[in-house]
């Protein structure tokens, strides 16, 4: 495990690596202690903006070591392929896997980066065909070339958007399937699942529905949907540390005051 030093943020992430991995995950890792509670994730778990997001309460209120190997704008690609997430999933004794979004993956449609999933690569010969007059080589990022698209035609759109369904569900199915520990599912989000999501596609875990949420739950030992409903009012900018250029990106995820009752709600069931 080696440290990657940065230059001065308004928060210090401690970058770490791990061996056969070329993510950078959040440090401290005390991946020598075994078994362990894993937590698995996007942004949300890794803590963007958080002094201490929920794996880091959990290990301070939790018996077993946790872990915390969330990748910011995760998707399901990168989760199910880096050989340091899964070789610690193979150790797990508990692993509490955070809901994302349906969009950050490679599917019939378009291929994402490998690690960087919310990097768009290219564009298969389905899309093209059903959008001809969209010059696919202007967009980098998905939820932009995704946004465009539906503003160009809601219609044809929803056939990308059922695609993005079915290909999320299966694979966290699958993905399910694989993980011999028990898994806790984790809803952490600034909107409830059943809300209607902005048309901007700016709030995550962007297109997962209650009836995918259904699906792929009875397959986990169990739910927790933590969102600004359960508590007085949104966190929104208290308590994170953003820089000057990073405020939008900051009011959309989840604050402190729900990282802490994310833990509540864990440590009951785990």
């Amino acid at each position: 495990m080696s440290i990657e030093q940065r230059g001065r943020m308004p928060l210090d992430y401690n970058p770490v690596v791990l061996p056969g991995s070329a993510l950078r995950f959040r440090g401290p890792l005390a991946t020598d202690r075994q078994p362990s509670i894993v937590c698995i994730g996007g942004s949300e778990t890794f803590g963007r903006f958080i002094d201490a997001p929920f794996p880091a309460q959990l290990n301070e209120h939790s018996d077993q070591p946790v872990i915390n190997l969330g990748v910011m704008n995760a998707g399901l690609d990168v989760l199910m392929t880096d050989h340091a997430i899964l070789g610690a999933l193979d150790d797990a004794e508990a692993v509490i896997l955070q809901i994302i979004s349906a969009h950050n993956m490679s599917n019939r449609f378009y291929t994402v980066h490998p690690r960087r999933n919310d990097r768009f690569l290219k564009a298969s010969t389905m899309l093209r065909t059903i959008y001809p007059q969209v010059d696919f080589t202007e967009f980098n990022f998905t939820r932009h070339m995704l946004t465009q698209l539906h503003e160009l035609s809601p219609d044809r759109f929803e056939i990308v958007r059922n695609e993005l369904e079915a290909a999320w569900t299966a694979r966290m199915i699958r993905f399910l399937g694989q993980v011999s520990a028990p898994v806790h599912l984790l809803w952490l989000s600034n909107r409830s699942p059943d809300a209607e999501e902005s048309g901007d596609m700016s709030t995550d875990p962007l297109f997962v529905s209650p009836k995918m949420l259904d699906s792929v739950a009875r397959y986990a030992n169990s739910l927790t949907v933590v969102t600004p409903d359960a508590v007085q009012a949104p966190d929104d900018l208290q308590g994170k540390f953003f820089g000057p250029k990073e405020e939008a990106a900051a009011r959309l995820l989840p604050g402190p005051k729900l990282h802490a009752l994310a833990t509540e709600e864990l440590l009951r069931k785990l």
